[in-house]
């Protein structure tokens, strides 16, 4: 595996555990989740630094429905970040507190809310529509696995964005989303590794629903070429 591609994939592996922790604020308090917050900014100008060419590349090629779809995905992520970040900045009282922004406080915390939980969609959104290319590199790295342990990781997978849904509604991620509601429930008498699992969980749910879109719009791509 080249160097670059052992970069992007620990940036992204690196942000991956930073977003989960970053939806556990009750957990790490909020110093810590401040810290984490602005570790993630640099992930992610990291990410889009080593990502640099797909930006070159809009101009470039038929638009297929696939593409179409990861432009709107990555717009949508750009926009929550971005409404992470500014808001995050704002409520800030360690990192950038001596900034001494002292107005707009009460606008920045249900903003901060929205867009944190529409970025951990969007992110796992993000992740599933690259699948394949995450799968592509294992397998290099780690040769192909035996066909028995190929058919338990996917069943696994299953199961785990089964739950994942059961999790997204337990956890009142909707409320959040469309912000029905402007404070974040926690259950403090329930376990940090199942808060955890939930997160894992629900993220599986978004990559595997984006994988399998995209295998839908590869295949349809691929039967339009085929007829032509």
């Amino acid at each position: 595996m080249k160097p670059k591609q052992m970069a992007r994939m620990a940036v992204d592996l690196a942000m991956t555990v930073l977003l989960l922790l970053l939806m556990a604020r009750q957990i790490t308090g909020d110093d810590a989740h401040e810290w984490l917050g602005a570790a993630m900014f640099v992930l992610w100008l990291l990410h889009h630094l080593l990502n640099r060419r797909w930006y070159a590349g809009l101009a470039k090629g038929a638009w297929t429905p696939m593409r179409a779809v990861q432009l709107a995905c990555n717009l949508l992520l750009l926009a929550a970040m971005l409404g992470v970040m500014v808001s995050g900045v704002i409520l800030s009282r360690q990192v950038f507190g001596f900034l001494g922004i002292s107005g707009g406080r009460a606008m920045a915390q249900p903003v901060h809310i929205c867009c944190s939980f529409w970025a951990f969609v969007l992110m796992a959104l993000h992740l599933g529509l690259h699948w394949n290319m995450v799968l592509g590199m294992a397998r290099k790295a780690a040769g192909p696995l035996p066909r028995p342990a190929a058919a338990v990781l996917r069943l696994a997978g299953v199961a785990a964005a089964l739950y994942g849904v059961y999790a997204f509604v337990r956890n009142q991620i909707p409320s959040y989303l469309f912000l029905t509601t402007h404070f974040v429930f926690f259950d403090y008498e329930r376990p940090a590794a199942l808060f955890f699992a939930d997160y894992l969980a629900m993220l599986a749910l978004f990559v595997l629903l984006a994988h399998r879109l995209t295998r839908l719009l590869q295949a349809a791509a691929h039967r339009q070429t085929r007829r032509r």
